[in-house]
C-alpha cells in the first residue's frame, strides 16, 4: 500500500488526485470508475480540510493499494482531527423537501452509493475511512 502525507488543506487536493491517479495509470481504469473515485477523494479530503481540525493545522495521510484479481483500488484518509464517524449519519434525503431543508450529507452520500465498500473506524487516535472500488 503506497502513502502520501499532506497538510490537510484544500490546495493539496489536486497532489492527491494526482497520487491516486497515478497508482491507477498502469490499470485500465474505466473512466466511469476513475471520475467516481475523483469524485469520492475531493468529497473525503475536503471534508478533512473543513473540519477536522478546526482552526488548527494537520495532516491527512492517503494511502492506496491495488488488487489484481478481481482489479480494485483501496484508498484509506487517515487524519488526527477530532474524532467523526460520517458514516453514522442517516443518509441525506432526496425528496424535494429534504433537499430544501438540506444541511450537509450529500457528498458522503455519493460516496456511498459510487463505492463498493465505505467503512469508518477510530483507532490509535485516528479518523480512518476506508473506500473500494471495484475496476472490473
Amino acid at each position: 500500500m503506497k502513502n502520501l502525507i499532506v497538510p490537510a488543506k484544500r490546495e493539496n487536493l489536486d497532489t492527491i488526485q494526482g497520487f491516486i491517479r497515478d497508482e491507477l495509470s498502469a490499470y485500465d481504469c474505466p473512466p466511469k470508475a476513475l471520475i467516481e473515485l475523483e469524485i469520492a477523494v475531493e468529497e473525503i479530503f475536503v471534508n478533512i480540510a473543513s473540519y477536522a481540525y478546526d482552526t488548527n493545522d494537520g495532516d491527512a495521510e492517503i494511502k492506496c493499494e491495488i488488487e489484481t484479481n478481481p482489479l480494485s483500488v483501496t484508498i484509506q484518509f487517515l487524519d488526527d482531527g477530532k474524532p467523526f464517524d460520517p458514516l453514522a449519519k442517516p443518509d441525506a434525503d432526496l425528496s424535494k423537501e429534504g433537499l430544501m431543508s438540506r444541511v450537509g450529507g450529500l457528498g458522503i452520500y455519493m460516496v456511498k452509493q459510487s463505492m463498493d465498500m465505505v467503512a469508518y473506524r477510530y483507532e490509535a487516535n485516528k479518523n480512518i475511512l476506508t473506500i473500494k472500488k471495484n475496476l472490473e
